[in-house]
C-alpha cells in the first residue's frame, strides 16, 4: 500500500535477504571476503557466526552469486538431521546417483567419495554450506569433520562453510570437538550495526527501491537504531511498520512518535507468561502462611492488651473506692487533728463503746505497719475493720455487723 504513496518501487524493507539489497558495511565486506577466499582455498572449514538477524543468510547469498564457474555447492539450510540422511541430502545435492533402496552410511560415503574425486580429476571444486548449522547434533558435526579425511596426497577433496548463531561458537569449544575446532582456517562474527551503518542502511535501502528524499527524520533514525538494537532484520521489521503508520496518517515524513507508535504496535501487550506465573506460586504459599501468622499474632496482642486495660480499670475503681472511704466525715463531736501533724486523730471513745471489754475488740484487721501498701481488692467490712484500726476505734464484736456509723 505505501510504495506508492512514497513513490517506491517495491516494499524496501523486506525481511527476505535479497542480495539486491544487501548493505555491505565494513563488516559485511569483511564477511564476504572470509567466504570467498575459503572457497578459493582448499582444505579445513570455514566458519561465519552472528546474532539472529545480523544478515548471515543474506552474505550467503551473496557469496552462491560470486562463486567462481568451478566451484559445484551442496547447500544444507535444515541441519537438524541424523548422520545417514545428511549423508543423503550432500549427495543429493552434488547430483550424485544413489540406489532407490535406502542405502546405508558406509555405501553413502563411498558414493561421495567417488564422486569427490571425479570432481578433483576434473578441475572442479565442490563446496558443502551448512546453514543454521548450530542446529547441528555432536555426533553429526563429528562425521562432518570426518568428511574432510577425503583428501589426496595434497589436497582437500571438500571444502566445508558452516554458518550459524553465536551457540555454534560455543558448540565447538567442547573437547569432544576439538579435533574440528583445530581445522577451522577462517572465522567471522557479525556485529550489530553501529548507529551510523544503521542510517546508512536505511538510507541504502530507499534509494535501491528508488527514493533518493529523506522519509526519516534524523531523531526517527535515532529512535530505529535505539529500539531495534542495530539488527538488521528489527531494522526491517521496523521501518516498514513505521512507513505504514505514515501513510495511514498522510505523513510525508517519519518521525519518532510514529516510530514509538509502530514498536509499540509491533510488541503487543506486555503480558505475564504463563510460565512465570506458574514459577511464582511456590513462593505464594509460604508468604500466605507468614501473613496468616502475623495477623494472628496480631489479634492474641490486641486481646492481651484490652485484657490489660480491664485489669487496670478494675483495680483503679478499687483504689477510688477504697479512697472514698478514708474521706467520709468524721462523727460529730470528733475533734479534728492538730494541724501540721501526721498522727490519727484521738476520739473518745462513746459510752456505749467504754461500757464493752477491751477484750472484745476484734483482732483479725490489725494495723498494718506504716508505709505498708494496702491491698487493691477486699470486703467492705475488712476495709471497714482496717480503717478503724487506723483510727484506734474500737469495733464491734464478731457477729455484730458492721457500718460507718461505728466509726
Amino acid at each position: 500500500m505505501y510504495p506508492q504513496y512514497f513513490g517506491l518501487k517495491e516494499a524496501s524493507f523486506s525481511i527476505t535477504p535479497d542480495p539486491h539489497y544487501l548493505f555491505l558495511s565494513h563488516q559485511h565486506q569483511e564477511a564476504l571476503a572470509h567466504l570467498l577466499y575459503g572457497a578459493t582455498e582448499g582444505g579445513g572449514f570455514v566458519l561465519l557466526t552472528g546474532e539472529v538477524g545480523t544478515g548471515k543468510t543474506t552474505v550467503c547469498r551473496a557469496f552462491l552469486e560470486q562463486l567462481p564457474d568451478n566451484v559445484d555447492v551442496a547447500l544444507i539450510l535444515n541441519p537438524a538431521l541424523t548422520v545417514q540422511e545428511l549423508l543423503h541430502g550432500i549427495c543429493s545435492e552434488f547430483g550424485i546417483g544413489i540406489p532407490a533402496e535406502d542405502p546405508s552410511t558406509r555405501l553413502l560415503l563411498e558414493y561421495l567419495n567417488r564422486y569427490l574425486l571425479e570432481a578433483h580429476a576434473k578441475g572442479r571444486r565442490p563446496v558443502l554450506l551448512i546453514d543454521e548449522a548450530q542446529n547441528l547434533a555432536a555426533p553429526v558435526l563429528e562425521q562432518i569433520r570426518l568428511l574432510t579425511n577425503l583428501e589426496t596426497h595434497r589436497h582437500k577433496l571438500l571444502q566445508i562453510f558452516l554458518v550459524g548463531q553465536p551457540e555454534l561458537g560455543i558448540m565447538l569449544q567442547q573437547p569432544g570437538l576439538r579435533q574440528l575446532a583445530q581445522r577451522i582456517t577462517a572465522r567471522y562474527h557479525l556485529q550489530p550495526f553501529s548507529p551510523g551503518e544503521t542510517r546508512a542502511y536505511v538510507r541504502h535501502r530507499l534509494a535501491v527501491a528508488g527514493v533518493q528524499r529523506r522519509l526519516f527524520t534524523p531523531r526517527a533514525l535515532s529512535r530505529i537504531h535505539h529500539l531495534s538494537q542495530g539488527i538488521p532484520r528489527l531494522i526491517n521489521i521496523l521501518c516498514d511498520r513505521a512507513l505504514l503508520g505514515a501513510y495511514a496518517s498522510r505523513r510525508n515524513l517519519v518521525d519518532t512518535r510514529i516510530v514509538k507508535r509502530a514498536h509499540r504496535e509491533l510488541q503487543g501487550p506486555r503480558a505475564r507468561p504463563a510460565q512465570a506465573r506458574r514459577s511464582l506460586l511456590p513462593w505464594l504459599l509460604p508468604l500466605l502462611l507468614a501473613l496468616l501468622a502475623t495477623a494472628a499474632w496480631l489479634d492474641q496482642g490486641e486481646r492481651f492488651r484490652v485484657a490489660l486495660q480491664e485489669l487496670a480499670s478494675q483495680g483503679t475503681a478499687d483504689v477510688t473506692r477504697q479512697r472514698a472511704g478514708r474521706s467520709r466525715p468524721l462523727p460529730s463531736g470528733t475533734p479534728p487533728p492538730p494541724a501540721g501533724t501526721g498522727a490519727p486523730p484521738q476520739v473518745t471513745p462513746t459510752a456505749a463503746a467504754a461500757d464493752q471489754p477491751a477484750e472484745s475488740v476484734p483482732a483479725k484487721a490489725p494495723p498494718p505497719p506504716p508505709g505498708a501498701p494496702l491491698p487493691l481488692l477486699m470486703g467492705r467490712g475488712e476495709a471497714l475493720a482496717r480503717l478503724a484500726g487506723l483510727w484506734h476505734i474500737r469495733m464491734p464484736s464478731e457477729g455484730d455487723k458492721v457500718s460507718c456509723r461505728h466509726l
